[in-house]
């Protein structure tokens, strides 16, 4: 789901703690005294639109201030561009307000975009074949799940590997910038998060075929040619065959390891991703990726979980990856008072996070800021 519009949806309440896993006030501006020199926190900006550079200059400002090293921007939504580009209707050009800004501030600069959604017009007319299809043989861009813009792309199609390869180069070569930043690099949701499923009035006990991707023909006859099977013909239960999972998890790293992450790297950028917890349901197998980091959602309500499974999702996350590199804890900040906001990070950096990622900086308040900062490395 697109957070911005889980917040107005979800309607769950704040998880309050109870008093004894409150932490004491005084850990808070001592903790990981070694550590802080290390740490990096980041900054999701999910709209930009319509904002002056007076308005962007003192927003970025508070949040180089409060401890805030790199921030996300997202130029780029499946939809429009907010960049200079001939590859999408571009609404308006962000990225150019926020290059000079952000250097003359001392922050890091990371261009976010949408990965597999495609839902461009003229894409969606003139290439429906690039599209994922689900096991009701159905093709997301014309009965998409969920929402009207889970139209995904399928990751065996060498023609839709193309236009996403070109979506990263085309950011990658904007030399002012540090890094891209991959969202929606998977599939679409077979099992989407528990706390989600009532406001479609399901209940996903099992993985049913009209959320099951893809089985597109790319994808069908990769797998045969691999396997000698179809899966949406000769198998009974798609769900129950190893081989068949394996292969849709593979067909996404492949994109982001042998597609994207070379682009990125031939113009000397970072490549990071926003991924998921509960990889399995989206076919984001992201502990084989070769990204510089990786940013899972951590987002605890979504699972109907505490607080405290923040922290060890970070831990096993970790210990998880193929490659060590740096992993920041991605925190739901709509959804989080200032001391749970204190807790979630101070836990994050214990259980090893190379630091925090807040969703979105828009969300952040004088008091959260205040909390943020007292567990920065700042103090």
């Amino acid at each position: 789901m697109r957070r911005r519009e889980i917040i107005k949806s979800i309607g769950l309440g704040t998880l309050f703690l109870a008093t004894n896993q409150l932490l004491p006030s005084k850990l808070f501006g001592t903790v990981l005294q070694s550590q802080k020199k290390d740490l990096k926190n980041w900054a999701w900006i999910s709209s930009g639109k319509g904002k002056d550079i007076d308005y962007w200059k003192k927003k970025l400002e508070n949040a180089k201030a409060n401890g805030i090293d790199s921030v996300l921007l997202e130029v780029y939504n499946s939809r429009v561009a907010f960049y200079d580009t001939d590859r999408f209707p571009v609404e308006e050009d962000i990225l150019s307000k926020f290059i000079p800004l952000c250097k003359s501030i001392g922050l890091e600069l990371h261009a976010w975009m949408w990965t597999m959604p495609c839902n461009v017009d003229k894409i969606v007319k003139e290439h429906p074949e690039w599209y994922v299809v689900n096991g009701k043989g159905e093709p997301a861009c014309e009965k998409p799940a969920y929402v009207d813009y889970y139209k995904f792309l399928c990751p065996c199609n060498e023609e839709a590997q193309e236009f996403i390869r070109g979506n990263v180069e085309s950011l990658a070569k904007i030399n002012e910038i540090d890094g891209v930043h991959l969202d929606y690099v998977r599939l679409p949701d077979v099992i989407i998060a528990i706390a989600l499923q009532p406001k479609y009035g399901i209940v996903q006990d099992r993985e049913y075929p009209q959320y099951d991707y893809s089985y597109s023909k790319s994808c069908r006859e990769q797998f045969k040619a691999k396997s000698g099977i179809d899966p949406l013909t000769d198998l009974t239960d798609p769900s129950a065959n190893k081989e068949w999972r394996q292969f849709r998890y593979d067909s996404v790293t492949n994109l982001v390891n042998d597609k994207l992450v070379p682009t990125a790297k031939k113009y000397n950028k970072k490549i990071s991703a926003a991924v998921f917890p509960n990889w399995e349901n989206v076919r984001q197998d992201w502990k084989n990726w070769d990204l510089d980091c990786y940013m899972p959602m951590l987002y605890h309500n979504f699972y109907n979980k505490d607080i405290s499974w923040i922290a060890e999702c970070t831990h096993k996350e970790i210990n998880e990856l193929k490659n060590p590199r740096p992993l920041y804890s991605g925190l739901f900040i709509p959804e989080l008072t200032a001391t749970e906001i204190k807790i979630a990070c101070t836990k994050s950096v214990e259980a090893g996070a190379s630091g925090i990622s807040i969703f979105d900086l828009n969300s952040m308040d004088e008091e959260k800021w205040s909390a943020f900062k007292m567990v920065s490395k700042l103090n």
